[in-house]
């Protein structure tokens, strides 16, 4: 994944954020917040984000699937500071959107990913709901 675009590493983009607290044990040999700790931070601040959006009731009877995820890691993260992750939508597809985000600690940049859900339905990939298309509108990355 090439470098991010400057403006997405502004967290005043971000129409979410949610704080996040470190733990000992996502820690590495170098006492940094570890690339796979980080993952899961981006993970938990991802379904945070899709409940503040009401994605479930939006889809109802759909499901969002992850079809894509990178990861750029731009900082070291510490123990036991807490975690800001900002997140927006960056854009939609027929059946998919993708989701950035932000990792901050103390105002210092740590990582940014990028990722790609998919919808589904019981067969497979479905278009992106009108109710979806909707709900999405105001947590769009502010450029």
């Amino acid at each position: 994944m090439p470098k991010p675009d400057p403006v997405l590493l502004a967290p005043e983009c971000y129409p979410f954020t949610c704080r996040i607290e470190s733990r000992f044990s996502d820690l590495d040999f170098n006492m940094h917040i570890n690339n796979v700790s980080m993952a899961n931070l981006f993970e938990e601040a991802r379904a945070r984000f899709h409940r503040a959006v009401g994605y479930r009731k939006a889809a109802s009877g759909l499901s969002p699937m992850v079809a894509s995820v990178g990861i750029e890691y731009l900082g070291e993260g510490a123990y036991p500071d807490p975690v800001d992750v900002h997140v927006g939508l960056e854009g939609t597809g027929r059946s998919s959107h993708r989701v950035v985000k932000l990792a901050t600690q103390a105002g210092r940049v740590l990582a940014f990913a990028r990722t790609v859900m998919v919808t589904v339905g019981p067969e497979g990939p479905v278009p992106l709901p009108d109710e979806v298309r909707i709900a999405f509108e105001p947590w769009k990355i502010r450029t």
